[in-house]
């Protein structure tokens, strides 16, 4: 059997960063493992909670993501919260240094996922919301569920 070089595998989506924040734009970057981080993510046990993207020297760092150590890892595991490199051309990086100092916006990791064999991370553009926003979405979120509800409930 042949497997799709770009087949995509949604591991994890950030749900968090996009109720507090409003997406702009998004990157896709490769991130820089050892072999028992890839394996811990294959799994699924690994925490986006605070994480943020750091640009710092012409390179950018994944801050804050949290990545358990593999069950059936020796002595050679990995540190599960250490700050691990985005791979990213260099141009891409300088555009987004501008953005982020030019409007004070922020680079938060949105979604992780494999494509193929390697592990990718959707990281974007982003602009913090007001509170009034984050009370709208719960509101806008909250009649769209009342309303899906009333569709499966209706009987002709």
């Amino acid at each position: 059997m042949e497997q799709k070089r770009n087949e995509i595998k949604v591991v994890q989506t950030n749900k968090k960063a996009y109720f507090n924040y409003e997406v702009l734009e998004d990157l896709e970057a490769g991130i820089s493992l050892a072999g028992t981080e890839v394996k811990s993510i294959r799994a699924g046990r690994f925490s986006f909670t605070d994480s943020y993207v750091k640009i710092d020297g012409g390179e950018m760092w994944l801050i804050g993501f949290t990545i358990q150590p593999y069950d059936k890892g020796s002595i050679f595991n990995h540190v599960s919260d250490r700050n691990r490199r985005l791979l990213v051309h260099k141009q891409e990086i300088k555009r987004l240094r501008r953005k982020v100092e030019e409007k004070g916006l922020t680079i938060v990791p949105t979604r992780i996922y494999l494509k193929g064999n390697l592990v990718k991370v959707q990281v974007s553009l982003c602009r913090g919301k007001a509170l009034h926003d984050k009370k709208e979405a719960i509101k806008e979120r909250d009649l769209n569920r009342q309303a899906q509800r009333e569709a499966r409930d209706y009987r002709f």
